[in-house]
């Protein structure tokens, strides 16, 4: 596994306009933006008590969490996701699921993993059979990314963040969703060995601080 670092912080629709500004300036937007941003859709995964939201909000350091992503509502490429965070360190992995595959988590249908290759599916499983994980909320936003070579530096800001509220069909374009109340835009910064000063002196903004921010989180708190 790969770790990286990452930082995040929360700012406002001024700070990002000025951010978009700076790091169109020396950064390139990533390739498979569109117009130079995209639209996230993620469904994400806990067990009955909320181990996953309630380790997030007691701070714990080290914590895992599923999701199911897709990118501008195209399901012809999903993506199963487990994220590990280790204090300041977060690391990715990830697995691609049939829209078929897909639609039979969300029903609660695990039974095919079991016959699975693939090491983040059979964990996945194994954390259903074991600790009960089931689909809880939709989380979408807008995303405007832009990459970095020298540290392998990635930062993205994040806007438009909406819940799903109690829906989880996750691949239904009706689903409804609705923006969170209060939401801030949110400055992510993620790279492997070190931060080059060009970026780090970019993404500086007066009065703002690294922040524990959830997309996860902020959308639970209204279903």
């Amino acid at each position: 596994m790969q770790f990286r670092h990452e930082v995040k912080h929360e700012i406002s629709s001024l700070d990002m306009y000025i951010l978009r500004q700076r790091l169109k300036a020396v950064m390139t937007p990533d390739s498979h933006a569109r117009d130079g941003q995209y639209e996230i859709c993620s469904l994400y995964f806990d067990n009955p008590e909320d181990k996953a939201l309630r380790q997030k909000l007691d701070g714990v350091s080290i914590r895992e969490k599923y999701r199911i992503r897709l990118y501008n509502n195209d399901p012809s490429v999903i993506h199963l996701e487990r994220k590990i965070r280790h204090g300041g360190l977060g690391c990715k992995e990830s697995a691609p699921l049939t829209p078929g595959q897909a639609l039979a988590i969300v029903n609660g249908d695990s039974r095919w993993m079991a016959a699975s290759t693939d090491q983040v599916i059979l964990g996945f499983y194994t954390r259903i059979r074991n600790e009960g994980l089931a689909a809880k909320v939709i989380v979408s936003y807008t995303r405007q990314p832009f990459v970095f070579g020298p540290g392998n530096v990635r930062v993205t800001l994040d806007y438009n963040i909406r819940t799903g509220l109690r829906c989880t069909d996750f691949l239904n374009p009706d689903c409804t969703t609705v923006p969170v109340p209060g939401s801030p835009c949110i400055l992510e910064v993620k790279w492997d060995h070190f931060l080059p000063d060009v970026i780090r002196d970019i993404v500086q903004l007066k009065y703002r601080h690294s922040t524990a921010f959830s997309k996860y989180a902020a959308c639970r708190m209204y279903d």
